[in-house]
């Protein structure tokens, strides 16, 4: 690779994860605080009942495209006409026939989990949702093989925005589980007509059997991989919505989110712009050992604070806020989800390099092994210790996550504890000096007190010590 190809990557790949982490931030502030006004106005069964419905409409989702948006991406030469379309084509008449279906089979899933005529609506409002997020793929996939990550977390912001807003007024008027019903609909038609107006596609219908050859090829393996992480999530959560009550699967989800709100802020970011990026640059193993390390850093450098600060101040923050000691039970899940998240925070993003280089048989069998191993240990831990078990099984999993390291490191040469060790001695630091800085505090404003301590802490760490591994990547001085 030329190095001018690799700097203009690397100017890509930096202004993606800053436009990415950007959108993320501004969608967790109005995601945190509107879920935040939502636990309060909505009970943890209403919460249960959208964790399960929405988990069903992620485990439709994944028989929707095989795997051919991947194999856009993955792609190393730019697709043709021939492959949208086709792509296109396929998806419309899976995803026709899945909504169909669904909408038929509908009142039998309701009777079954006893949803009720309103979790019925809220069903059929997420199956339309899911209709109107597909017809969004291609333009997507487009921006996203440019690496114009500006442009793509536009939609995203309207569409959570619209959400957020719609549901709260909604809650705030007592419609109850049907707030999230219209908010989805209202988000679904908000993003399409976004998408299209910032990438505009002109729709095709049709196949071609030598496109369609080429996209299976990677698209199978692909969405198998998927499939098996359906059948490893969103389809034990299912399974958990008829075993446990749904105070308890709000709990589980509860403590779920607020653990995961470290990847979905920085990790999300990192991980969507690497898999285009490392497909970009999978015929130099040089350059694409410097893109993991400097993906790892970054993770390591959000991921570590941010993580171990929420374990600090969640139990706190639970105790002095009205109205939200009723979240209390799911603690010990929110601490065992918590510990998973880092093991995650690294291992995803080498899946996502074995997939990027091709080896896609590789991840499938990993994604085999992590499916077998939930499915033997929460089942058995949650009827043993209840829905603490569904975490505790999180958390014994979340070991394996060294091995995609290690397959990686027989491809890829790339450094581990070079690139951590900093980010981790200075959030031991700051987690130290902040828990004994809250120990004084008891009421919300010394709360607040002390995150800014945490806040001055680390960004002191960061200045003096890691000053030289940040700035090149910060677009003010990367042009210099």
């Amino acid at each position: 690779m030329q190095e001018a190809d690799y700097r203009e990557i690397k100017g890509k790949i930096v202004s993606g994860v800053f436009a990415l982490t950007s959108r993320t931030v501004v969608l967790q502030v109005v995601s945190f605080f509107s879920t935040f006004i939502l636990t309060i106005l909505l009970s943890p069964s209403i919460f249960g009942v959208f964790f399960v419905v929405s988990a069903v409409i992620s485990f439709l989702s994944y028989f929707s495209d095989i795997g051919f948006a991947a194999a856009l991406v993955q792609k190393k030469e730019e697709p043709t006409r021939a492959e949208y379309v086709t792509s296109f084509t396929i998806q419309q008449i899976l995803v026709g026939s899945i909504v169909i279906i669904s909408i038929f089979l509908s009142p039998v899933f309701s009777s079954f989990y006893n949803l009720g005529s309103d979790g019925l609506l809220l069903l059929r409002a997420l199956l339309a949702s899911f209709f109107l997020s597909s017809l969004k793929t291609i333009p997507s996939i487009i921006l996203e093989r440019k690496l114009d990550f500006q442009l793509l977390i536009i939609p995203q912001i309207l569409e959570t925005v619209v959400f957020y807003l719609l549901a709260i007024i909604l809650a705030l008027l007592g419609w109850g589980i049907t707030s999230f019903a219209w908010a989805a609909v209202a988000r679904g038609i908000v993003g399409l007509v976004a998408i299209y107006m910032i990438s505009p596609w002109k729709v095709g219908i049709g196949i071609s059997f030598t496109a369609l050859r080429h996209l299976l090829a990677f698209g199978i393996p692909f969405q198998t991989n998927s499939i098996l992480a359906l059948v490893k999530d969103d389809l034990m959560t299912i399974f958990l919505g008829k075993i446990l009550p749904f105070s308890q699967v709000g709990y589980i989800g509860w403590a779920k989110k607020w653990a995961e709100a470290p990847l979905r802020l920085i990790m999300d970011s990192i991980v969507r712009v690497t898999f285009p990026a490392y497909s970009r640059l999978q015929s130099d193993s040089k350059v694409l050992g410097r893109a993991i390390e400097k993906s790892f850093f970054f993770l390591a450098f959000f991921i570590f604070p941010v993580t171990a600060l929420m374990i600090i101040f969640i139990k706190p923050l639970i105790q002095i806020i009205p109205k939200y000691t009723k979240w209390e039970p799911a603690l010990i899940s929110f601490y065992l989800f918590s510990f998973a998240v880092i093991f995650a925070a690294f291992s995803s993003p080498i899946v996502n390099a074995l997939n990027a280089t091709g080896r896609i048989k590789t991840t499938l069998v990993l994604m085999v092994v992590w499916t077998i191993l939930t499915w033997m240990l929460v089942p058995a831990l949650t009827v043993t210790f209840g829905y603490n078990g569904v975490a505790e099984g999180a958390f014994i999993i979340s070991f394996t996550g060294v091995l995609p390291i290690i397959i990686m490191k027989k491809i890829v040469n790339f450094r581990i504890i070079h690139v951590l060790y900093k980010p981790l001695v200075a959030t031991l630091f700051t987690s130290v000096a902040v828990f004994f800085v809250l120990q004084f505090a008891n009421n919300l404003p010394g709360v607040i007190i002390a995150a800014v301590s945490a806040a001055v802490i680390y960004g002191l760490f960061a200045w003096i010590w890691m000053k030289t591994d940040i700035l090149p990547y910060l677009p003010k001085f990367r042009s210099r």
